[in-house]
C-alpha cells in the first residue's frame, strides 16, 4: 500500500508550530511537503534549543520528512519560481497574521481565481474574521483567553498552562482535518476550499465539560488539580511511595474498583452513583488512600489491571519513551541525518491504518534552501 496522501503536493509557508505540526501530519501521511522559508532565517524553530551539532532538535521533531526551498516573496525572482510551485500544488499552508497574503498578491481570493482547485489551509491566533482577527498571539495567549488555564491547576494557586503546547498543537490537528475535508471536497466538486482555524476557536473545541457545566449550572469550573470534575474516582492517588491514578469511570468499575481494595462501600448511598460520588469526593479519595498507603504504586497497579481496573504510573517522559506499549506501537522513531544515520528522535505517527507503512525512521529535517536545485529541477521536468 502507498500512503494514502500519496501524490498530493503541498506548499508550506508555515512557521513555528501550529502550521508545521500540521504540515508534518500530513507529510507522514504521504503527502509531499515543500517547505518555503525566509532567506537566511528559516523557520524561527531552527534557533530553539536544544541543538545537537549545531542543528535544533525541536526544529527536526517538527519539520522532518519535508523539504525547503528558501523564496522572498517581494522578489519578483523569486515570486516567479512561487508562482510556478503555485501552478502544481495541490494545497497551500499558512499562518501569517491576517491580511498578511493578501499584500503579498497571495490571498485567498486572488489564489482560487487563478487556481480554482487549490485548497487554501490558513491558521493565526484568531481567525480571518472578528473584531481581533489582526491581533498577535502565541500558544499561551490562547490558553489564556480561551479559559484552559482557567480549568489547568490546583484550586487556590494560580493557574497554569499546559504543559504540551496545546494552543497550536490543537489548532494544528484541527488544520489537518479540515485539509483532508477540502481533499475530499474536491473530489466531488473540483473546487478548492479555503480553510480558516483559530488556535482561539480551538482551544474552546476541547473544553466538553467546562462548556456543558458553565451552561447548566451557570458557574464556570475552576482548576481541579488531577481530579476530573465530572467523573469520580477519576485522579491521584498516593502509594506507599508516590502518586498513580485510578480511573474508574462507571458503577461497574467503581465497585470493582472497591472488591479489589476490600473498601464495602459499593453500595454505600455517599457512593453509590457517579453523582454522589462527585459530591463525596474528597471523602472517597481519603477512604481510597488509607488503603493504597499501605503498599507501593507498582503493586496496586498489578492488582487493579488484572481486575480489568483503569489505572497506570505517572511517567516522565523518559519513561514515556522506555514504555513498552509506546515501544510496540513505534511511537518514538529516529530522525535520520543526511547520511541516513539516526541523529534525533522524534513522537511516531499516531494514525495506523491497516497494510500502511509504517518504518521507525523519518528523512532529515531540511537544510534551509537545501532542496531549491531538486525542487527547480522538479518544475523544469513538470515544464
Amino acid at each position: 500500500m502507498t500512503l494514502p496522501l500519496s501524490g498530493l503536493i503541498i506548499l508550506d509557508l508555515t512557521h513555528v508550530l501550529a502550521g508545521p505540526f500540521a504540515s508534518m501530519t500530513l507529510a507522514d501521511l504521504g503527502a509531499t511537503v515543500i517547505k518555503v522559508e525566509r532567506p537566511g532565517l528559516g523557520d524561527d524553530t531552527r534557533a530553539f534549543p536544544p541543538f545537537k551539532d549545531g542543528d535544533s532538535a525541536y526544529f527536526a521533531a517538527i519539520n522532518h520528512s519535508k523539504q525547503s526551498i528558501a523564496l522572498d516573496l517581494k522578489s519578483d525572482p523569486d515570486r516567479a519560481i512561487f508562482d510556478r510551485l503555485l501552478a502544481h500544488a495541490d494545497i497551500v499552508l499558512e499562518n501569517f497574521r491576517p491580511g498578511t497574503m493578501e499584500k503579498l498578491g497571495y490571498g485567498w481570493e486572488v489564489l482560487h481565481a487563478r487556481h480554482p482547485n487549490l485548497i487554501y489551509g490558513a491558521v493565526s491566533g484568531f481567525g480571518h474574521t472578528g473584531p481581533d482577527a489582526l491581533e498577535p498571539a502565541y500558544d499561551m495567549v490562547v490558553q489564556a483567553r480561551g479559559g484552559v488555564m482557567s480549568i489547568t491547576g490546583e484550586q487556590g494557586r494560580d493557574p497554569v498552562r499546559v504543559g504540551a503546547s496545546i494552543g497550536d498543537i490543537v489548532a494544528g490537528m484541527f488544520l489537518a482535518q479540515g485539509i483532508l475535508a477540502a481533499v475530499i471536497d474536491r473530489q466531488k466538486t473540483g473546487e478548492g476550499r479555503k480553510v480558516d482555524v483559530a488556535m482561539l476557536d480551538s482551544q474552546l473545541a476541547i473544553l466538553e465539560h467546562a462548556i456543558a457545566i458553565t451552561h447548566t449550572t451557570g458557574t464556570p469550573p475552576s482548576p481541579s488539580g488531577a481530579r476530573h470534575p465530572s467523573i469520580t474516582p477519576f485522579e491521584t492517588f498516593h502509594a506507599s511511595d508516590g502518586l498513580f491514578v485510578i480511573a474508574a469511570g462507571n458503577d461497574v468499575l467503581f465497585t470493582r474498583l472497591c472488591r479489589t481494595l476490600h473498601l464495602p462501600i459499593a453500595e454505600d448511598p455517599r457512593f453509590a452513583t457517579n453523582a454522589a460520588r462527585c459530591e463525596n469526593a474528597r471523602l472517597l479519595k481519603r477512604l481510597i488512600e488509607a488503603v493504597t498507603l499501605d503498599h507501593p504504586a507498582a503493586l496496586w497497579i498489578e492488582r487493579l489491571t488484572d481486575a480489568g481496573i483503569p489505572t497506570g504510573p505517572i511517567q516522565n517522559v523518559a519513561e514515556v519513551m522506555a514504555d513498552r506499549q509506546i515501544k510496540a506501537r513505534n511511537m518514538v522513531v529516529d530522525i535520520l541525518d543526511a547520511s541516513g544515520e539516526p541523529r534525533f528522535k522524534s513522537a511516531g505517527n499516531p494514525i495506523k491504518i491497516s497494510d500502511m507503512p509504517d518504518p521507525p525512521t523519518r528523512t532529515a529535517a531540511p537544510a534551509l534552501d537545501g532542496d531549491r536545485a531538486a525542487i527547480l529541477k522538479w518544475l523544469e521536468d513538470k515544464g
